[in-house]
């Protein structure tokens, strides 16, 4: 099967990767500030926008879809479930990752006992059960959890909302299969086979993915620089389009 991606800009190549209810298109203002200096490719990711779902839905399936798909070498932006994807990739094929910038990312999502930054299982457990008969709710209702804390809240909920379902809700067994791997991805203990130059980028409000789960991304990957983002929640390229741009920009430019 075949990813679909938007392709723009010259320079180096840059990969985007989406988060979980979304496609590409929620990178639109930041891919066409990004494709100023590279050659942007804004992937929707299996089963979300115009992209087929692959069989089986995993975090392996994907990794290796993208790896076919991208560039010889380039450089990767995941966000939330992106971010996921990009670490494994930058991890499975150092010599095409060259950098890697995880935005609102963790490495675990859900709580566990000894993992008090990540989301409560029950909840995941809810939009799944969703998703079954109202997927497009789920997406909604994502979205609204995303911006909590925001000081811009109520225009990024629609925002969101308006990217989300651009392109069409995502095939319920696309967005179970990411619920999936959100809930089982434990990536704790291989942060420091990440060889790569990473950025991790971070709101200060987040409420989905604490700020603490990416302080612990940057302490766990050798190297790894923090930014912090101000008055931001899970979404800070939305929240501040321009400052986040600028801070990509040259940070892949290094």
């Amino acid at each position: 099967m075949r990813l679909n991606r938007t392709v723009t800009g010259t320079g180096p190549d840059l990969v985007l990767l989406h988060g979980w209810g979304a496609s590409a298109h929620v990178f639109t203002g930041l891919a066409s500030m990004l494709a100023l200096r590279f050659r942007v490719h804004a992937f929707d990711l299996p089963g979300c926008g115009a992209s087929a779902p692959c069989t089986p839905y995993s975090l392996r399936q994907v990794v290796e879809l993208l790896g076919r798909e991208s560039p010889p070498v380039c450089h990767v932006l995941g966000w939330s479930l992106g971010a996921l994807a990009a670490m494994v990739w930058a991890k499975a094929a150092p010599r095409q990752v060259a950098r890697i910038a995880l935005v609102s990312a963790t490495p675990c999502f859900v709580r566990r006992d000894d993992w008090p930054h990540g989301m409560e299982e029950r909840v995941l457990g809810e939009f799944g059960r969703e998703l079954a008969s109202d997927a497009a709710g789920a997406v909604r209702r994502f979205a609204a959890l995303q911006v909590l804390g925001d000081a811009n809240a109520h225009q990024l909920a629609r925002e969101l909302r308006r990217h989300a379902l651009s392109a069409g809700v995502p095939s319920s067994y696309a967005l179970g299969g990411g619920l999936r791997i959100l809930r089982d991805t434990d990536l704790r203990g291989a942060l420091g086979e990440i060889k790569q130059p990473v950025l991790v980028v971070h709101g200060e409000c987040d409420r989905v993915t604490p700020a603490a789960a990416g302080q612990f991304l940057a302490r766990g990957i050798p190297g790894a620089r923090f930014e912090l983002v101000d008055g931001a929640a899970h979404a800070p390229f939305l929240s501040k389009p321009v400052a986040i741009g600028a801070l990509l920009g040259s940070f892949f430019r290094e």
